[in-house]
């Protein structure tokens, strides 16, 4: 068995990240990790908690998602960009989310530059889907001393382009966990169950 490959409780085989006690975690890893999305506001919350999370365990963030989603309005983007100052100082004093500021402000300028992006390409998905790294069911990369990269390629060029357009927050790293998260790559271990499943998805995605 791969050494970075656990075994649960269940007896599935499953990527290490996630570890085998917190079922939160477990979940996300089993049932929204690397499935493919397409909607615009799943998009942009998903690009905004990974700006949040520089720093941080995924784990903190996850807990205080429902928060997160009840504070930025959803994240709909077109709401948030319509967000002011009295809006960060509301969300500067909410301590169920993270309270640093200058991640508040990149999530409403980011906000503002999707509506902008939406109104330029179409769509953010469709913007986003067209990084998609062709002909490899892994994004090249250069590193392989860890089962899973830190970023690629295809990161680099996304996170150059975004922040071409204004976006803040959106390194190569931050990027390419975004990528991760959303489907566009394919991460999960050989071995891990969720891999078989996370791949047919995508193979049956009508790319928008």
């Amino acid at each position: 068995m791969n050494e970075w490959l656990r075994v649960g409780a269940d007896g599935e085989h499953r990527c290490w990240w996630p570890g085998e006690t917190d079922e939160m975690y477990i979940a996300y890893h089993d049932h929204e990790w690397g499935r493919p999305v397409v909607s615009d506001v799943r998009l942009f919350e998903k690009i905004c908690l990974e700006g949040f999370q520089s720093g941080l365990s995924w784990l903190t963030i996850l807990r205080k998602r429902e928060n997160f989603r009840a504070a930025f309005a959803g994240f709909d983007p077109a709401q948030v960009a319509e967000f002011g100052d009295d809006d960060i100082t509301r969300l500067l004093g909410d301590a169920g989310i993270v309270r640093h500021r200058g991640k508040i402000e990149a999530s409403i300028n980011n906000a503002q530059r999707c509506v902008e992006l939406i109104a330029a390409e179409g769509s953010l998905a469709r913007f986003i889907w067209s990084f998609e790294p062709a002909g490899t069911e892994r994004d090249p990369r250069t590193d392989y001393t860890f089962p899973i990269p830190s970023l690629t390629e295809t990161s680099t060029r996304l996170s150059k382009e975004l922040k071409k357009r204004g976006w803040r927050f959106v390194g190569p790293t931050t990027v390419y966990a975004f990528m991760q998260a959303m489907g566009l790559v394919s991460d999960h271990l050989d071995g891990c169950f969720a891999k078989a499943e996370c791949d047919a998805d995508r193979a049956a995605l009508l790319r928008p």
